[in-house]
């Protein structure tokens, strides 16, 4: 384990780059070790600080990456900087293009049908050497016959878009199906497969891609209040350690 962990409200970051982390996990691949990456944005931490369960699910994964510059930001704050941010969806396109390489087994899980229909056939177009062992969207009733399927297919790669808390709490219960990386994805496959825009370039360099999203789809304004909430406790935390 990689023990430099970074608290932020009771979240325990892993504190390397994303060059580092890439090579943890190719490492991780070779050694076909079962390995659990969570992705926490502020919106996460939140819901982890809530629910006790929630956390130490978080905290007990190998792998805690800083999805979100709030992450980057409070870290800063708090006197403990985090080296940069590692998206989630950034780390599932190398996560994929890794088992192009590498000739590996994956397995998709979540999203919409058509979706997750869309992003088998991106695999199967575009990185023609992974093995798409599997996928199934994530509208069903028994997980019994999903986790079967896994155990029996024996993916190397498991992607699972539940949305959060779901996924997680999926992964944790299931990891031991299958000696693999298990990541929760959220919404990336909707980016994935091209059903849904990434911001341009330019906004994720000025770290505006969360008004991006919400522009092109205000329902998400709910959940954008999480980014206040979350900020206003970091600034309490500041002056309690102060």
């Amino acid at each position: 384990m990689h023990k430099n962990r970074v608290n932020i409200l009771g979240t325990e970051f892993d504190n390397f780059t994303e060059k580092q982390f890439h090579k943890y996990l190719d490492d991780d691949l070779d050694l076909k070790a079962n390995k659990f990456i969570v992705t926490p944005n502020p919106e996460i931490v939140l819901s982890a600080r809530k629910d006790s369960n929630f956390s130490k699910i978080v905290n007990n994964a190998d792998y805690v990456i800083p999805d979100g510059i709030g992450i980057i930001k409070g870290a800063k704050s708090l006197g403990t900087p985090i080296h940069e941010r590692i998206t989630g969806f950034d780390t599932l396109q190398y996560l994929i293009s890794a088992a192009n390489r590498k000739q590996l087994k994956v397995y998709l899980l979540g999203a919409k049908p058509e979706v997750i229909q869309a992003s088998a056939e991106k695999i199967k177009n575009d990185y023609p050497q992974v093995d798409l062992v599997g996928f199934h969207d994530g509208y069903f009733k028994d997980e019994s016959e999903i986790v079967t399927e896994i155990s029996e297919k024996k993916p190397n790669i498991v992607l699972v878009a539940l949305g959060s808390p779901k996924q997680e709490v999926f992964i944790n219960k299931y990891r031991n199906s299958a000696d693999a990386i298990w990541i929760g994805v959220g919404g990336s496959f909707d980016v994935f497969s091209g059903t849904k825009k990434r911001a341009p370039k330019i906004v994720q360099k000025l770290n505006l891609e969360w008004l991006y999203r919400l522009v092109k789809e205000p329902t998400r304004i709910g959940r954008m209040t999480a980014i206040p909430k979350y900020m206003n406790l970091i600034n309490k935390e500041k002056k309690n350690k102060g």
